[in-house]
C-alpha cells in the first residue's frame, strides 16, 4: 500500500491543474488552424497507447483491464467525455479559454446535484443551497437578458453537464469496475470513437504545427500520469479544491498568449462558483 502524503498530493495536483492548462491552450490554438475532431482523434491515439502501455503493466495485463460486466455503460461514458472534450474545445475558439473555463467551472455543483436523481445519494439543504448560489454565479457570467449576452456561452455549459454526466457514471461504474478498467476503457473506445470521426476530417499539418501536436499529446499523457500519481498518495477530497486553481493558469494563458480580457462580471461569477463548489466538497468530505 502507498503511503498517504497530502503535500506530495498537493503539489502533484498543482502540477496537473497547470498541464491541463497549457493542453487546453494548445487545443485553442490547434484547434483554430485545423479541424476540432482531428485534433481530438490524434491526442486520443496517443491516450489510447498511454492507457495500453498503463494497462500492460498491471497484474493480469490487457485482458484483466478490459474485463467488465456493463460493456455498454463503458463504452457510452468514453463516448461521452470524447464527446465532452469536442464540445469544449469548440467552445475555446468561439467564446476564448477564460470564459469557457469560467462556465465551466460549475461541473461539481451539477455533479452535486445529479448525484440524488442518478447515484441515489442524498444531498442536503445546505448543499442544495450552495448549488442554487453557484448557479447565480454562473447567470452573472452568462449576463442572461443582456445586450451583449452571448449565445455562444452556452456551449461550455452543455460541456460542463456532459463532464458530470461522465463523472456520476464513472462513480456509478465504479461499484462493479476497478478505476483500472474504466482508464482502459475511455481510452480505447475514446481513440476508436474519435478515429471513426476524426478521419474524414483530416488536414495536412505544418512541421512547427506538428511539434505542437506532439506536446499537446504528451501533456495528455503527462497529466493523467500525475493525477493518478496524486490521487495514490492522497484523499480525493483532500486535493481536488487545488483543482480550481486551473482556472488561474488559464487565465494568464489566456490574456498573456491569445489577448483575451478578464470581464468584471466574469470575476465576479467565478469566484460565487468556485466559493460554492468548494463548500460542496467539504460538505461531501464531513457527511461521507
Amino acid at each position: 500500500m502507498i503511503e498517504q502524503n497530502t503535500k506530495l498530493g498537493i503539489w502533484l495536483m498543482l502540477a496537473t491543474t497547470l498541464v491541463f492548462a497549457v493542453q487546453d491552450g494548445l487545443s485553442r490554438y490547434l484547434a483554430g488552424e485545423y479541424n476540432v475532431y482531428m485534433v481530438i482523434m490524434i491526442r486520443f491515439w496517443f491516450f489510447g497507447l498511454f492507457v495500453v502501455v498503463i494497462s500492460a503493466r498491471k497484474a493480469g495485463g490487457l485482458r484483466a483491464a478490459a474485463r467488465t460486466s456493463q460493456p455498454l455503460l463503458q463504452g457510452f461514458r468514453a463516448l461521452l467525455l470524447v464527446a465532452e472534450i469536442c464540445v469544449l474545445v469548440a467552445a475555446y475558439i468561439v467564446l476564448g479559454l477564460i470564459e469557457s473555463h469560467a462556465i465551466f467551472a460549475c461541473y461539481p455543483l451539477l455533479i452535486a446535484a445529479l448525484s440524488g436523481p442518478v447515484l441515489g445519494e442524498h444531498v442536503g439543504w445546505r448543499r442544495w443551497t450552495a448549488i442554487g448560489i453557484g448557479f447565480i454565479g454562473v447567470l452573472i457570467i452568462l449576463q442572461p437578458g443582456i445586450a451583449v449576452f452571448e449565445p455562444a456561452a452556452i456551449i461550455p455549459l452543455i460541456g460542463a453537464f456532459m463532464f458530470a454526466l461522465y463523472g456520476l457514471l464513472t462513480r456509478y461504474a465504479a461499484r462493479r469496475d476497478t478505476a483500472a478498467t474504466s482508464f482502459f476503457w475511455t481510452g480505447i473506445v475514446g481513440a476508436l470513437g474519435m478515429t471513426l470521426v476524426g478521419v474524414w476530417f483530416w488536414q495536412p499539418m505544418t512541421g512547427s504545427d506538428w511539434t505542437l501536436m506532439s506536446v499537446l499529446c504528451l501533456t495528455g499523457v503527462l497529466g493523467h500520469f500525475t493525477l493518478i500519481k496524486c490521487y495514490e498518495v492522497a484523499e480525493a477530497s483532500a486535493v481536488q479544491p487545488f483543482a480550481y486553481l486551473q482556472l488561474v493558469f488559464i487565465s494568464i494563458i489566456g490574456v498573456t498568449v491569445f489577448g483575451e480580457t478578464i470581464r468584471t462580471n466574469v470575476a465576479i461569477g467565478v469566484v460565487i462558483v468556485v466559493g460554492a463548489g468548494l463548500f460542496t466538497l467539504w460538505r461531501q468530505r464531513k457527511t461521507a
